[in-house]
Protein backbone atom coordinates (compact mmCIF):
# COMPACT_ATOMS: atom_id res chain seq x y z
CA UNK A 1 0.00 0.00 0.00
CA UNK A 2 1.53 3.27 -1.10
CA UNK A 3 1.63 6.34 1.14
CA UNK A 4 1.17 9.97 0.05
CA UNK A 5 4.41 11.60 -1.15
CA UNK A 6 4.00 14.36 1.43
CA UNK A 7 4.22 11.78 4.20
CA UNK A 8 7.55 10.33 3.01
CA UNK A 9 9.46 12.02 5.81
CA UNK A 10 7.24 10.51 8.53
CA UNK A 11 7.42 7.12 6.80
CA UNK A 12 11.23 7.11 6.58
CA UNK A 13 11.56 8.17 10.22
CA UNK A 14 9.25 5.34 11.25
CA UNK A 15 11.26 2.80 9.24
CA UNK A 16 14.50 4.05 10.78
CA UNK A 17 13.00 3.69 14.28
CA UNK A 18 11.87 0.14 13.51
CA UNK A 19 15.28 -0.84 12.16
CA UNK A 20 17.12 0.77 15.06
CA UNK A 21 15.20 -1.05 17.77
CA UNK A 22 14.30 -4.30 15.98
CA UNK A 23 16.96 -6.56 17.50
CA UNK A 24 16.58 -5.12 20.99
CA UNK A 25 12.84 -5.49 20.82
CA UNK A 26 13.07 -9.07 19.55
CA UNK A 27 15.15 -9.95 22.60
CA UNK A 28 12.75 -8.16 24.94
CA UNK A 29 9.56 -9.55 23.35
CA UNK A 30 10.47 -13.01 21.98
CA UNK A 31 7.73 -14.96 20.26
CA UNK A 32 7.08 -18.45 21.71
CA UNK A 33 8.17 -21.33 19.48
CA UNK A 34 5.05 -23.19 18.25
CA UNK A 35 4.95 -26.94 18.85
CA UNK A 36 2.70 -29.38 16.94
CA UNK A 37 -0.12 -31.12 18.80
CA UNK A 38 0.66 -34.75 19.60
CA UNK A 39 -2.95 -35.88 19.97
CA UNK A 40 -6.49 -34.65 20.45
CA UNK A 41 -5.98 -34.24 24.19
CA UNK A 42 -3.37 -31.54 23.54
CA UNK A 43 -5.75 -29.41 21.47
CA UNK A 44 -6.55 -27.06 24.36
CA UNK A 45 -2.87 -26.69 25.15
CA UNK A 46 -2.11 -25.91 21.51
CA UNK A 47 -4.84 -23.26 21.39
CA UNK A 48 -3.45 -21.75 24.55
CA UNK A 49 0.00 -21.49 22.99
CA UNK A 50 -1.53 -19.94 19.90
CA UNK A 51 -3.24 -17.26 21.99
CA UNK A 52 0.03 -16.56 23.76
CA UNK A 53 1.75 -16.23 20.42
CA UNK A 54 -0.91 -13.82 19.22
CA UNK A 55 -0.56 -11.75 22.38
CA UNK A 56 3.21 -11.68 22.01
CA UNK A 57 2.75 -10.73 18.37
CA UNK A 58 0.56 -7.81 19.42
CA UNK A 59 3.29 -6.68 21.81
CA UNK A 60 5.78 -6.93 18.97
CA UNK A 61 3.59 -4.77 16.71
CA UNK A 62 3.78 -1.80 19.08
CA UNK A 63 6.06 -2.53 22.07
CA UNK A 64 7.20 0.14 24.51
CA UNK A 65 10.91 0.85 24.60
CA UNK A 66 11.00 3.87 26.92
CA UNK A 67 8.74 5.20 29.69
CA UNK A 68 8.76 8.00 32.24
CA UNK A 69 6.71 8.40 35.42
CA UNK A 70 5.73 11.92 36.48
CA UNK A 71 3.83 12.98 39.61
CA UNK A 72 3.08 16.37 41.16
CA UNK A 73 2.52 17.31 44.78
CA UNK A 74 -0.37 19.39 46.12
CA UNK A 75 0.14 22.98 44.98
CA UNK A 76 2.72 21.98 42.36
CA UNK A 77 2.52 21.76 38.57
CA UNK A 78 4.91 19.76 36.40
CA UNK A 79 5.80 20.70 32.81
CA UNK A 80 7.18 18.02 30.51
CA UNK A 81 8.75 18.58 27.08
CA UNK A 82 8.78 15.46 24.91
CA UNK A 83 11.43 14.66 22.33
CA UNK A 84 8.94 15.07 19.48
CA UNK A 85 8.14 18.66 20.48
CA UNK A 86 4.92 17.84 22.34
CA UNK A 87 4.37 19.40 25.76
CA UNK A 88 2.36 18.21 28.75
CA UNK A 89 1.47 20.32 31.78
CA UNK A 90 0.48 18.18 34.78
CA UNK A 91 -1.83 19.81 37.31
CA UNK A 92 -1.52 19.78 41.09
CA UNK A 93 -1.72 16.39 42.84
CA UNK A 94 -1.73 14.47 39.55
CA UNK A 95 0.14 11.47 38.17
CA UNK A 96 0.92 10.04 34.75
CA UNK A 97 3.22 7.70 32.85
CA UNK A 98 4.54 8.65 29.41
CA UNK A 99 5.58 5.75 27.17
CA UNK A 100 7.29 5.74 23.79
CA UNK A 101 6.13 2.84 21.64
CA UNK A 102 7.37 1.81 18.24
CA UNK A 103 4.29 3.12 16.46
CA UNK A 104 2.50 5.26 19.05
CA UNK A 105 3.08 7.77 21.82
CA UNK A 106 1.11 6.89 24.95
CA UNK A 107 0.21 8.58 28.22
CA UNK A 108 -1.58 6.93 31.14
CA UNK A 109 -3.21 9.59 33.30
CA UNK A 110 -3.54 7.75 36.61
CA UNK A 111 -5.15 10.63 38.48
CA UNK A 112 -5.63 14.36 38.20
CA UNK A 113 -5.51 16.64 35.20
CA UNK A 114 -3.17 17.38 32.30
CA UNK A 115 -3.04 19.84 29.42
CA UNK A 116 -1.60 18.44 26.18
CA UNK A 117 -0.09 20.25 23.20
CA UNK A 118 0.70 17.42 20.79
CA UNK A 119 3.10 17.72 17.87
CA UNK A 120 1.58 16.16 14.72
CA UNK A 121 3.01 12.81 13.60
CA UNK A 122 0.69 11.15 11.09
CA UNK A 123 2.07 7.63 11.51
CA UNK A 124 2.65 7.86 15.26
CA UNK A 125 -0.64 8.84 16.94
CA UNK A 126 -0.78 10.11 20.51
CA UNK A 127 -2.92 8.05 22.91
CA UNK A 128 -4.14 9.01 26.39
CA UNK A 129 -5.57 6.39 28.76
CA UNK A 130 -7.59 8.03 31.53
CA UNK A 131 -9.21 4.91 32.94
CA UNK A 132 -12.81 5.03 31.77
CA UNK A 133 -11.90 7.07 28.68
CA UNK A 134 -9.30 6.65 25.95
CA UNK A 135 -8.26 9.55 23.71
CA UNK A 136 -6.57 9.28 20.31
CA UNK A 137 -5.06 12.25 18.45
CA UNK A 138 -2.54 13.00 15.72
CA UNK A 139 -1.76 16.59 16.67
CA UNK A 140 -3.87 18.96 18.76
CA UNK A 141 -4.25 20.99 21.96
CA UNK A 142 -6.58 19.46 24.55
CA UNK A 143 -7.25 18.96 28.27
CA UNK A 144 -8.04 15.74 30.14
CA UNK A 145 -9.46 15.92 33.66
CA UNK A 146 -9.77 12.62 35.54
CA UNK A 147 -12.11 13.02 38.49
CA UNK A 148 -13.30 10.33 40.90
CA UNK A 149 -16.62 9.77 39.14
CA UNK A 150 -15.93 10.90 35.57
CA UNK A 151 -13.39 11.90 32.95
CA UNK A 152 -13.68 15.20 31.06
CA UNK A 153 -12.02 15.73 27.67
CA UNK A 154 -11.94 19.26 26.23
CA UNK A 155 -10.43 20.33 22.90
CA UNK A 156 -8.89 23.76 22.28
CA UNK A 157 -7.43 23.10 18.81
CA UNK A 158 -7.58 20.24 16.32
CA UNK A 159 -9.66 17.11 16.76
CA UNK A 160 -9.61 14.09 19.05
CA UNK A 161 -11.43 10.77 19.16
CA UNK A 162 -12.67 9.57 22.56
CA UNK A 163 -13.76 6.03 23.34
CA UNK A 164 -15.41 4.88 26.55
CA UNK A 165 -14.22 1.78 28.38
CA UNK A 166 -17.79 0.47 28.66
CA UNK A 167 -18.75 0.91 25.00
CA UNK A 168 -17.28 0.73 21.52
CA UNK A 169 -18.86 4.07 20.58
CA UNK A 170 -16.36 6.75 19.56
CA UNK A 171 -17.05 10.48 19.91
CA UNK A 172 -15.21 12.99 17.73
CA UNK A 173 -14.47 16.36 19.37
CA UNK A 174 -13.46 19.62 17.72
CA UNK A 175 -12.36 23.03 19.05
CA UNK A 176 -14.45 24.27 21.98
CA UNK A 177 -16.13 20.92 22.54
CA UNK A 178 -16.18 18.84 25.72
CA UNK A 179 -17.19 15.26 26.46
CA UNK A 180 -17.88 13.91 29.94
CA UNK A 181 -17.31 10.18 30.34
CA UNK A 182 -19.04 8.67 33.38
CA UNK A 183 -18.28 5.04 34.24
CA UNK A 184 -17.00 4.51 30.73
CA UNK A 185 -20.22 5.74 29.08
CA UNK A 186 -19.99 8.95 27.03
CA UNK A 187 -22.45 11.78 27.62
CA UNK A 188 -23.46 14.42 25.12
CA UNK A 189 -20.85 16.63 23.48
CA UNK A 190 -21.22 20.22 24.72
CA UNK A 191 -19.77 23.59 23.71
CA UNK A 192 -17.51 25.15 26.35
CA UNK A 193 -14.83 27.78 26.66
CA UNK A 194 -11.57 25.89 26.23
CA UNK A 195 -9.75 28.84 27.79
CA UNK A 196 -11.84 28.51 30.95
CA UNK A 197 -11.23 24.76 31.13
CA UNK A 198 -7.45 25.22 30.89
CA UNK A 199 -7.40 28.30 33.15
CA UNK A 200 -5.99 26.11 35.94
CA UNK A 201 -2.54 26.52 34.36
CA UNK A 202 -2.77 30.18 35.42
CA UNK A 203 -4.03 29.27 38.92
CA UNK A 204 -7.64 30.12 38.03
CA UNK A 205 -10.57 27.78 38.66
CA UNK A 206 -13.64 28.62 36.57
CA UNK A 207 -16.98 27.17 37.62
CA UNK A 208 -20.24 27.71 35.75
CA UNK A 209 -23.21 26.10 37.48
CA UNK A 210 -20.84 23.31 38.46
CA UNK A 211 -22.27 20.79 40.98
CA UNK A 212 -20.83 21.26 44.46
CA UNK A 213 -19.60 17.65 44.56
CA UNK A 214 -17.51 18.25 41.43
CA UNK A 215 -16.23 21.56 42.82
CA UNK A 216 -15.06 19.79 45.97
CA UNK A 217 -13.31 17.15 43.86
CA UNK A 218 -11.45 19.91 42.04
CA UNK A 219 -10.59 21.84 45.20
CA UNK A 220 -9.23 18.69 46.83
CA UNK A 221 -6.49 18.66 44.21
CA UNK A 222 -5.15 21.90 45.68
CA UNK A 223 -5.79 21.24 49.37
CA UNK A 224 -3.60 19.03 51.55
CA UNK A 225 -6.28 18.10 54.08
CA UNK A 226 -9.47 16.18 53.16
CA UNK A 227 -12.56 18.14 52.11
CA UNK A 228 -15.68 16.12 52.88
CA UNK A 229 -19.27 16.75 51.85
CA UNK A 230 -21.21 15.46 54.84
CA UNK A 231 -24.69 15.72 53.31
CA UNK A 232 -25.28 13.97 49.97
CA UNK A 233 -28.30 16.19 49.27
CA UNK A 234 -25.90 19.10 48.74
CA UNK A 235 -24.00 17.40 45.94
CA UNK A 236 -25.92 19.00 43.06
CA UNK A 237 -25.97 22.58 44.36
CA UNK A 238 -24.57 24.82 41.56
CA UNK A 239 -21.44 26.90 42.03
CA UNK A 240 -20.40 29.70 39.66
CA UNK A 241 -17.42 32.04 39.72
CA UNK A 242 -13.69 32.39 39.14
CA UNK A 243 -11.41 31.50 42.04
CA UNK A 244 -7.70 31.36 42.85
CA UNK A 245 -6.40 27.79 43.15
CA UNK A 246 -3.52 29.04 45.29
CA UNK A 247 -6.01 30.11 47.98
CA UNK A 248 -8.59 27.34 48.22
CA UNK A 249 -9.33 28.21 51.86
CA UNK A 250 -10.75 31.56 50.71
CA UNK A 251 -13.28 29.83 48.46
CA UNK A 252 -14.23 27.43 51.24
CA UNK A 253 -14.82 30.40 53.53
CA UNK A 254 -17.05 32.00 50.86
CA UNK A 255 -19.28 28.95 50.38
CA UNK A 256 -21.73 29.72 53.25
CA UNK A 257 -22.37 33.11 51.61
CA UNK A 258 -23.43 31.63 48.27
CA UNK A 259 -24.92 28.27 49.27
CA UNK A 260 -27.05 26.98 52.19
CA UNK A 261 -24.07 25.23 53.77
CA UNK A 262 -21.78 25.54 56.76
CA UNK A 263 -18.04 24.93 56.65
CA UNK A 264 -16.14 23.69 59.69
CA UNK A 265 -12.62 22.47 60.37
CA UNK A 266 -11.95 19.27 62.30
CA UNK A 267 -9.13 18.89 64.81
CA UNK A 268 -6.94 17.20 62.21
CA UNK A 269 -7.44 20.03 59.71
CA UNK A 270 -10.04 18.25 57.58
CA UNK A 271 -12.78 20.47 56.14
CA UNK A 272 -16.39 19.40 56.73
CA UNK A 273 -19.21 20.84 54.60
CA UNK A 274 -22.71 20.36 56.00
CA UNK A 275 -26.24 21.64 55.47
CA UNK A 276 -26.72 24.97 57.19
CA UNK A 277 -28.99 25.01 60.24
CA UNK A 278 -32.03 27.07 59.10
CA UNK A 279 -32.27 28.59 62.59
CA UNK A 280 -28.85 30.22 62.19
Amino acid sequence: MSRPPGDAKDFSQEDEAIARFREALKQRFPLPVPTPAKNKRSTAKTLGLLLLAMAAGAAWVDPAYQSQHVASQVGQRQALQLADGSTILLDSDSEMTVSWHLRTRQVTLKRGQALFDVAPMVYRPFLVDAGSAAVRVVGTHFNVNRLEQEVQVTVAEGKVAVRGAATDAVALLGPGQQLRMRKGVPGQVTQVSADDVSAWKDSRLVFESTPLAEVIGTLQRYHRQPITLMDASLARLPVSGVFDSDHVDRLLALLPGILPVSVASAADGAVLIKSRDPKK
